[in-house]
């Protein structure tokens, strides 16, 4: 579809993601974002809303209405009950053809990333994946998707402009949480997915759980460690330190090429971003790849016996030493302080 088709109609469309009923955080980031967005555009004609496929997850539309979505498009079909991409290209689609939303944005999740791409092949539009900001442009009144570029070196801003819906995807956490309102209420409409069990090519045999992953995005306390580290031994060293605070592992991406760590401890542009309360970088230089993916952290503590190491440039307290030397006396004051020792340093 064309630009021209969508002139009259300023919707805004975020991807309310769940699995087996409860919603992905993502989504309510990116229904703020949305929010912010409007207000650039023009907060009398823009309108934010949601779209959400499932079965029996009516409920998650009302969470939908407290962060802020105006409506809440509902497809609730047993065929959706599991993710599968192609009842979800084709219903979401379906609801593009007939609301011709302005912008869509859509969670750069596992599912996400799957959809994501399948929907703006079948609508024929562009889609700006991993984005780190989303603006509206002040000239052409459009969206102004940034995302990192050549290994994260440069920042390119992507425009769509000639069709429609501008899609855009978003790593989880890149984006802050909105606050959600007490008591809000919005529209519910409910569409038809128009499609049966018999047309699905990809069938669910059974489930094969895996190993609970691990959610670094959302962790409170993160402790991580670089190169500085040496080896795979210092690891033990920083999760105990992990362990104390009530926090998880995080690493740069050298220790997980190395294979002292699984992927799913990575923090930075290739890997997770994080935005906790509090981040401890042992080891890390600072790499603008690692940056990315830890600069919303609330408060950034960085050990490393390099003065001039970049770390230094973001964080909130540098302490210049060796963490073989740092960590464990650091270790031995949160234990102190937890068992309430009046003779803590």
């Amino acid at each position: 579809m064309t630009a021209d088709a969508t002139q009259q109609a300023r919707r805004i469309w975020v991807l309310i993601e769940q699995e087996e009923g409860i919603p992905h955080p993502v989504s309510w980031e990116l229904l703020g974002a949305a929010r912010h967005l409007a207000t650039e555009l023009d907060a009398q004609q823009a309108v934010v809303e949601g779209v959400l496929l499932g079965h029996d997850v009516s409920g998650i539309a009302q969470e939908a209405f407290r962060y802020g979505a105006n409506r809440v498009y509902l497809m609730d079909d047993p065929v959706l009950a599991v993710y599968r991409n192609q009842p979800y290209t084709a219903g979401i689609s379906q609801l593009v053809e007939t609301y011709q939303p302005e912008i869509f944005l859509i969670g750069a999740t596992t599912l996400g990333r799957d959809l994501a791409s399948s929907i703006a092949t079948r609508v024929q539009t562009g889609l700006t994946a991993d984005c780190t900001e989303l603006t509206i442009d002040p000239k052409l009144g459009i969206l102004a998707a940034t995302r990192p570029t050549f290994g994260g070196n440069l920042m390119a801003t992507i425009l769509c402009r000639q069709r429609r819906p501008q899609m855009a995807s978003v790593r989880p956490r890149v984006l802050p949480m909105p606050e959600p309102l007490p008591a809000a209420a919005g529209e519910l409409i409910r569409e038809p997915l128009g499609m049966s069990e018999e047309e699905v090519t990809v069938k669910r045999l059974r489930l094969i759980p895996g190993q609970q992953q691990l959610n670094l995005e959302y962790a409170d306390v993160i402790v991580a460690g670089g190169r500085g580290l040496g080896g795979p031994d210092g690891l033990a060293l920083l999760e105990e330190l992990a362990q104390v605070l009530g926090g998880v592992l995080g690493v740069s991406r050298p220790l997980v090429d190395a294979g002292w760590v699984s992927a799913e401890h990575q923090v930075g542009q290739t890997g997770k971003t994080v935005r906790p309360k509090l981040y401890i970088a042992a080891g890390i230089s600072g790499a603008i790849q690692h940056r990315v993916g830890m600069s919303g952290a609330g408060f950034i503590l960085a050990i490393n016996s390099d003065p001039q190491a970049p770390i230094f440039q973001i964080a909130d307290l540098g302490i210049v030493g060796d963490l073989y030397q740092v960590v464990p006396e650091l270790i031995s004051q949160v234990r102190a302080a937890q068992q309430g020792d009046s003779h803590v340093r």
